[in-house]
């Protein structure tokens, strides 16, 4: 593309958003609104994502150990499990500990505990978890063949749940994204029409004299990515408010919630959806034009 025509084409760009003001008005205002939307959704989509990872890193394996086992052999069973492949972390809880733990989760009813005086039958054990949540069971399953361990549990029944729950959410969270992005599209097309429909007989007029589809495409291409860049940017500073107001909300009243931090979060956030408006814009454009090539 040669400069002076590069240079018509970018001049032409403003003095039809200048001539269509209200028309651009209201474009990018749609666009603003439809991003803002996508935006919000993309932000609750990837905490939702995190929380399920944050749910998932939290299963962890117990392994009980037999009454009276040696202390070499439960060095030997800790070596053991930490040489197992997706092992992570390894830590063990002796008998006390495991009943000071007991003593804690029963709150105001633990002086349950004081039936057994001086007893502890609570068996000293191993807190495992692992790299990868699909490893629990197979790893649960080695460890429980292990000489020395009487039983290795995780919640089955509960673990399997909580998969299903986050598998769900993530694929709910895509579904829904694309779905939001389809609809994004359908309106942003739609709006930029009406400016194409608006100037539908200078398109005429271009095509009768000659001029090349590209030559007339390409005024409004860069009108629609102009468009979808300032409504790109309108609806990144609202959402940018917006995720500040959210997660001053959560972590003033669910503190220890695993929000993702807004640096950097919302600086990706915010490419992509300035990207995403350009992008959507452009195709908008030469969706809505291309009818009125066809003279």
């Amino acid at each position: 593309m040669r400069l002076r025509t590069s240079e018509y084409f970018i001049q032409e760009v403003f003095r039809s958003l200048r001539r269509n003001r209200w028309m651009a008005f209201a474009s990018i205002g749609t666009v603003a609104v439809s991003l803002f939307v996508l935006g919000v959704f993309l932000t609750l989509v990837m905490n939702m994502n995190r929380l399920a990872s944050s749910l998932e890193s939290q299963v962890q394996i117990s392994v009980y150990l037999k009454d009276n086992i040696k202390k070499a052999d439960r060095a030997d069973i800790e070596d053991d499990i930490r040489r197992m492949q997706g092992i992570a972390t390894v830590e063990y809880v002796s008998k006390d500990e495991a009943k000071e733990r007991l003593s804690e989760r029963l709150g105001d009813q633990k002086y349950l505990l004081d039936a057994l005086g001086d007893k502890n039958p609570l068996p000293e054990a191993f807190e495992v978890t692992v790299t990868e949540p699909e490893l629990v069971e197979t790893a649960a399953k080695s460890i429980e063949k292990m000489k020395g361990v009487e039983a290795a549990k995780y919640g089955q029944d509960v673990v399997q749940h909580l998969f299903d729950i986050t598998r769900l959410i993530r694929i709910f969270g895509f579904v829904t994204m694309l779905l939001l992005a389809g609809a994004t599209l359908f309106i942003i097309s739609n709006t930029i029409r009406l400016t194409v429909f608006a100037r539908r007989k200078e398109v005429a007029i271009m095509k009768y004299v000659g001029a090349t589809d590209w030559f007339i495409r390409w005024p409004f291409l860069l009108e629609g990515i102009v468009i979808g860049f300032i409504g790109g940017v309108l609806a990144t500073i609202a959402l940018r408010s917006f995720y500040a107001a959210m997660a001053s909300k959560i972590y003033s009243t669910l503190a220890f919630f695993p929000l993702l931090p807004q640096y950097p979060f919302m600086n990706y956030v915010t490419i992509a959806i300035l990207l995403s408006g350009m992008g959507i814009g452009a195709i908008g454009s030469t969706i809505s034009l291309k009818r009125f090539l066809k003279v």
